[in-house]
C-alpha cells in the first residue's frame, strides 16, 4: 500500500495509543519498511527505520559501510519475531550478543567505532565479548539518574551506567582528528572539553527535541557527545535496537544518516513519528 493513498486505514474516533493518533497510524502504518524486504549494497545504502530482528537487519548491511554504532542492547531480547518473549538464560544471552556483535564488526568501517551502553550487571560480559571482535579503547561511566539495575535487597544505590567505546582497528577518528596507535592528538579546547575524560559526571537528563522524552531514551547531551567525538556529518549511524528512536532523533538533528532496527511495531511507529517530526 502506498503512503500516498488517500483513503485512511482508520476512520472511527478511537483513542490514540502510546502517543500515536489515528492520523499518525494512517500516515505511518503504510510506510513501515520490513527488514525482510531490505536490500543494500555498498553503493546503495538506505537510511530509515526497519521492522524486524536486529541480527537479520545487520546481515543485510554491506561490509565496511557503517561509521558508528550507538546502542543499548535489551536485557530480554526477542529471538523470534513471531513468538512472545520468553525468559532467556545467561548462556543464551551471551550467544545472542555474540552473534550480533560479530556481524557488527563486519559492517563497521576500518575507521569505525561502537558505543555500547549497558548497566553494571552485564558490563563485564560486554567487555569480554567486545574484546573478541573490536579494539576496546575505554569504558565510559556516566551519571544515570534512573538506572534499572539496582541491587536487591537495596544496599548501595546505583546512579551510574557504562558505555564501552571500541573501534574496528587501531586507526580511527576521534574529536575530528585521525588517531593511530602511535599518535593521539586530542584537542583540549572545544566542545568536548568536559567530556574528554571517561567520567561523564556532568551529563544532565535533557529532553530530546520537541517530542516528549520516552522510556529508554538517553540524555540528549550523552548522544551528542558521542556523535561529536566519533562521527562527521553525513556519516552512517546504526542503532540495532532503536526502541522509540531516541538515538535516531539526535542523529538526524546533527546531520548524520541513521539506520535503526526494531522488532516491536508500536515502538517502531513511534520512532518513525519522532524522527519524522525532528
Amino acid at each position: 500500500m502506498s503512503i500516498d493513498k488517500k483513503e485512511p486505514l482508520f476512520k472511527n474516533p478511537i483513542e490514540s495509543n502510546n502517543g500515536l493518533s489515528i492520523d499518525d497510524l494512517n500516515k505511518y502504518l503504510p510506510a513501515i519498511n520490513k527488514i525482510q524486504d531490505l536490500s543494500m549494497t555498498a553503493n546503495e545504502m538506505r537510511d530509515g527505520l526497519f521492522l524486524g530482528l536486529a541480527i537479520d537487519g545487520i546481515k543485510k548491511i554491506p561490509d565496511d559501510s557503517i561509521d558508528i554504532i550507538i546502542t543499548e542492547p535489551p536485557e530480554s531480547p526477542l529471538e523470534d519475531i513471531n513468538n512472545s518473549k520468553k525468559p532467556i538464560t545467561i548462556q543464551k544471552y551471551f550467544e545472542w550478543n555474540k552473534n550480533w556483535l560479530s556481524e557488527s564488526s563486519r559492517i563497521l568501517k576500518q575507521t569505525g567505532a561502537i558505543y555500547l551502553i549497558c548497566g553494571w550487571k552485564h558490563s563485564g560480559m560486554y567487555q569480554s565479548l567486545l574484546n573478541s571482535f573490536f579494539k576496546i579503547q575505554t569504558r565510559i561511566t556516566w551519571r544515570n539518574s534512573s538506572p534499572k539495575d539496582q541491587t536487591s535487597p537495596l544496599t548501595w544505590i546505583n546512579r551510574t551506567s557504562d558505555i564501552w567505546f571500541a573501534t574496528k582497528s587501531d586507526e580511527f577518528m576521534f574529536n575530528q582528528e585521525a588517531v593511530t596507535s602511535e599518535i593521539n592528538n586530542i584537542k583540549s579546547n572545544g566542545p568536548l572539553e568536559l567530556g574528554i575524560t571517561n567520567l561523564w559526571s556532568d551529563i544532565m537528563d535533557v529532553q530530546i527535541g520537541s517530542t516528549t522524552k520516552m522510556e529508554g531514551d538517553k540524555p540528549e547531551q550523552l548522544i551528542q557527545r558521542i556523535l561529536t567525538a566519533s562521527s562527521f556529518k553525513l556519516n552512517w549511524v546504526l542503532d540495532p535496537f532503536a526502541r522509540t528512536g531516541g538515538i535516531g532523533v539526535i542523529t538526524k538533528k546533527m546531520g548524520r544518516r541513521f539506520i535503526g532496527f526494531e522488532s516491536d511495531q508500536d515502538r517502531l511507529l513511534m520512532a518513525m513519528k519522532r524522527i519524522d517530526n525532528e
